[in-house]
């Protein structure tokens, strides 16, 4: 008698159902997700909220009450939306969730960052099926638009008075795959400015040699620029110890203005993507690109599409009682800690930014980085793991007695 094929985990498959719905930017309808999200809470027994801080992007939270509802909750965040993809450029379909001869699953989203809630999720089902009860509520929160910056999302939401009621006191967010055997965690972000530099010039025939011309003023302050970036480059490969969240990354994205070939235009803009590390003074930065735009030549502004405030980083020490739980829960797991500024930006900033700890971790290790890239994939043991890390750390966190 042939020997059936071994039955699929039913916490992979509704990861996979997760992932099959295209909440893609841009112009999202998150109505998909949300019902999803519905039909979890209802099967594993959470009480179900949607909050609406801006017309279509819903803020979804999915709460278990703790035996202590007074005590400050623990906030499980995750996003529902990922970025686009290129289709010719993947070797499965994008949203269809294909599983391999490996157990490798692959869809967008499937790292960043649909597995993430969905662990959270199971790993409560286990918990409440064993009729475990814990000290503190938990809040899962699945919000939109974060690959666009959250600004209709986290960053609003936290100043509502309906986040105040949920009680936060600490918080999870996203973290990134290791490709070996450590697990990254991140408990702090650098600082996103976004400056479009605008070079107002002398215009004319491309045949001339005029004067104060916005191509020179351009030259100049993108020397500035890189300059300064081959250092922090050079600091970075100097120094082992050092990782790329400790340093502050400058990259020129764009260059934007003329009109033909033989026509000197009126102005050039340059834009600059650039990452502040927790050690740059902000006021100074911004003195010293003022300074080079003066040296530059006449009539130079900076717009900021972006010009994010310095935010602490949550402490990683003994006066933060949640880390302690934290890493204790993960020292008897055996897992090995990596802690970093994170390099790019995730939800945690606007969390962190009214004053409560987070850490983003996502239990993802022996696996590659293909965070927004082609053929992102998940392991199902790597998934499945990652439930049993959460199904340790919840209730170290939800149990950890009042810290304040």
């Amino acid at each position: 008698m042939a020997t059936s094929a071994k039955a699929e985990d039913e916490a992979v498959t509704n990861f996979r159902t997760y992932l099959r719905i295209p909440s893609v930017q841009p112009n999202i309808n998150y109505d998909e997700c949300v019902n999803f999200l519905k039909q979890q809470a209802e099967s594993i027994g959470l009480d179900f909220k949607v909050y609406s801080v801006t017309a279509g992007k819903p803020i979804v939270v999915l709460t278990w009450e703790g035996k202590k509802p007074s005590a400050s909750s623990i906030l499980l965040n995750s996003h529902m939306d990922v970025v686009p993809v290129f289709p010719d450029k993947w070797k499965h379909d994008p949203f269809g969730a294909e599983k391999d001869k490996d157990g490798n699953i692959y869809a967008r989203g499937s790292q960043d960052m649909k597995c993430v809630g969905i662990q959270y999720l199971e790993a409560i089902r286990r918990l409440k099926k064993k009729n475990v009860r814990l000290l503190r509520t938990i809040h899962v929160s699945f919000v939109p638009d974060e690959e666009i910056g959250g600004i209709e999302g986290m960053k609003k939401f936290v100043t509502t008075l309906d986040f105040l009621s949920l009680n936060v006191g600490f918080a999870m967010d996203e973290g990134m795959a290791s490709p070996n055997e450590e697990y990254v965690l991140f408990y702090g972000e650098r600082s996103i400015w976004h400056l479009h530099i605008h070079c107002p010039g002398s215009p004319g025939h491309g045949s001339l040699i005029l004067p104060d011309t916005a191509g020179e003023k351009v030259r100049y302050i993108i020397d500035k620029f890189m300059d300064l970036r081959q250092k922090e480059k050079e600091k970075l490969q100097k120094n082992p110890q050092l990782k790329l969240g400790d340093v502050t990354t400058i990259n020129l994205t764009q260059l934007q203005g003329g009109v033909q070939s033989n026509v000197v235009p009126p102005e050039l803009t340059v834009v600059f993507d650039v990452r502040l590390a927790l050690d740059v003074a902000h006021t100074e930065f911004e003195e010293m690109v003022n300074k080079w735009c003066r040296e530059a030549g006449e009539g130079i502004y900076v717009e900021y599409e972006q010009k994010c405030p310095i935010v602490d980083a949550t402490k990683l020490d003994k006066t933060n009682p949640w880390w302690l739980a934290f890493k204790a829960e993960c020292d008897k797991m055996n897992l090995k800690l990596v802690p970093q500024i994170f390099p790019a930006a995730t939800d945690s900033r606007y969390i962190r930014g009214i004053g409560l700890p987070a850490l983003g971790f996502s239990p993802m290790n022996h696996t590659p980085v293909l965070l927004h890239d082609h053929d992102e994939y998940l392991n199902e043991s790597i998934f499945l793991k990652g439930i049993e890390i959460y199904e340790n750390i919840i209730p170290a966190l939800a149990n950890l007695s009042d810290p304040q």
